[in-house]
């Protein structure tokens, strides 16, 4: 575990090395006018496809032609979770593309260090989220997703001070709340759409997961404009974190104020025995489908978090100028592509024309078809639109994932099962880069990670071939 642990900081050190501090954008540079231009195209293609949106009120004339009459609010049923769940992924993107910067150059943190400090974020995500989630369904979602904001809040306020151990103390905590952002956050939203009854109000899961999904795009657009603004503006890094626990604080006081229906539990304190508990957790977590989806979600968001890693050494390495490329515009396009992605599937999905593991299959085969190319010879633009075809891969996935999990898990261990689903998925993290080697090895690592998403999609249609995946 120590060897590993020393060849994962060995490994990060080269990546984040690489790693642009601020996007150098000179006006009439191939580069900057080619990727700007990309840029807009996708926001031109975005603003289109957001015109032609199905809405709750389709959804409502709809009902209403088959009952007489059908209540309706002047505010969407579930504007108060796109609020927050707005405030929270904001805050989450506004630290991103500055830990690295602000550890090196403004605390003086060794590389070494630094590398050591994100694998701490890793595993403490790893360790923590059985705990994440048997806490939530015993004592409910509302308070844990409050507990988030107070827990990621801290951990920016430690990242700021330059103290080694604050430093640690920060990347634990930060482990902790991703843990709880990506498994907790789901788990109320689920549960309290279906406790609510929204389909009665107009309301739909898949499409509730879209908007989530366009709505985290939109966040880490505006984040990284924001972010880069505020850096210059007040000279340092530590700046997007303080904002980041800003929001956090608002989401907290509107989870507490908005949030006003009955708490959401998973175990009922009527049920006999803790081994009544383990054994409905286990019977869920042993289904062929759950195991299909778990294998497959660690396979395509391992090489989401790889790519990550890899995709500037690999623009980089077939770049055709010396310029400076633009990497705002690029991270840009990337979350607009996304963000195109996720308003498709809206779009697409609202008639369901085929069953959503199938979807997922073909979203794997089109993630797959993407690293095989990446990891032969590619031209710079080439490379480039393979990555926007792998976010648009990204925006499709996270709605339709996150719609059969809320179809296959049951309410009373849904926090706990979406926790344990994130476990190997950390664990596949650490590891791939421990043996990845060097940075500029990437071709060997996206043909990885194609081999293992063409096992993770022969896993998924061989669950929706026995009919027990919706």
């Amino acid at each position: 575990m120590l060897v590993n642990m020393e060849q994962t900081s060995k490994f990060l050190e080269r990546v984040l090395s690489q790693a642009p501090l601020r996007s150098t954008l000179n006006s009439g540079t191939v580069n900057m006018g080619y990727y700007e231009t990309s840029f807009y195209s996708l926001l031109a293609l975005c603003a289109g496809l957001l015109a032609s949106q199905p809405t709750r009120r389709n959804e409502l004339k709809k009902l209403a032609d088959s009952r007489k009459q059908v209540s309706r609010d002047d505010e969407h049923p579930e504007a108060n979770w796109y609020k927050v769940y707005a405030l929270v992924m904001g805050a989450d993107w506004l630290q991103g593309p500055y830990l690295y910067s602000l550890y090196r150059d403004e605390h003086g943190v060794s590389e070494r260090l630094v590398s050591t400090l994100f694998a701490t974020g890793f595993l403490s995500s790893a360790i923590s989220a059985y705990f994440i989630g048997a806490l939530a369904d015993r004592h409910g979602r509302k308070a844990i997703c409050m507990a988030f904001c107070l827990l990621y809040a801290m951990s920016c306020f430690f990242t700021v001070i330059p103290s080694i151990g604050f430093l640690f103390l920060g990347r634990i905590l930060g482990g902790i709340s991703t843990s709880i952002l990506f498994s907790v956050f789901d788990s109320w939203m689920v549960t309290n759409f279906r406790e609510r009854k929204l389909v009665e109000n107009g309301c739909d899961l898949s499409r509730t997961y879209a908007t989530t999904s366009i709505v985290n795009s939109l966040s880490a657009i505006v984040s990284g404009v924001v972010s880069e603004w505020l850096v210059r503006v007040t000279g340092t890094k530590k700046a997007p974190f303080l904002l980041s626990s800003v929001l956090l604080w608002l989401a907290l006081q509107r989870i507490w104020a908005h949030w006003k229906q009955v708490e959401n539990f998973g175990t009922k304190d009527s049920e006999p025995s803790d081994k009544s508990k383990a054994s409905r957790l286990w019977s869920t977590l042993k289904q062929p489908s759950i195991l299909a989806l778990g294998f497959a979600s660690t396979m395509f968001e391992g090489s989401m978090y790889l790519f990550v890693f890899f995709w500037t050494p690999t623009i980089k390495s077939v770049q055709k100028s010396t310029e400076e490329l633009p990497y705002g515009y690029i991270f840009s396009s990337f979350m607009a592509s996304s963000m195109a992605a996720a308003l498709i599937f809206n779009i697409v999905m609202q008639k369901r024309p085929f069953k959503y593991s199938r979807l997922l299959v073909g979203i794997l085969l089109a993630a797959n078809f993407c690293f095989v190319k990446l990891a032969g010879p590619k031209t710079e633009d080439a490379t480039f639109w393979l990555f926007c075809l792998f976010e648009a891969c990204v925006g499709m996935y996270w709605p339709c994932t996150g719609y059969l999990k809320g179809r296959l898990v049951d309410d009373d261990v849904r926090a706990k099962v979406y926790s344990i689903l994130r476990i190997p998925l950390n664990v596949f993290v650490v590891v791939a880069l421990s043996v990845a080697g060097d940075s500029q090895h990437f071709g060997k690592v996206f043909s990885t990670c194609s081999v293992l998403l063409t096992a993770s999609f022969g896993a998924i249609w061989a669950a929706s071939l026995k009919e027990s995946m919706p």
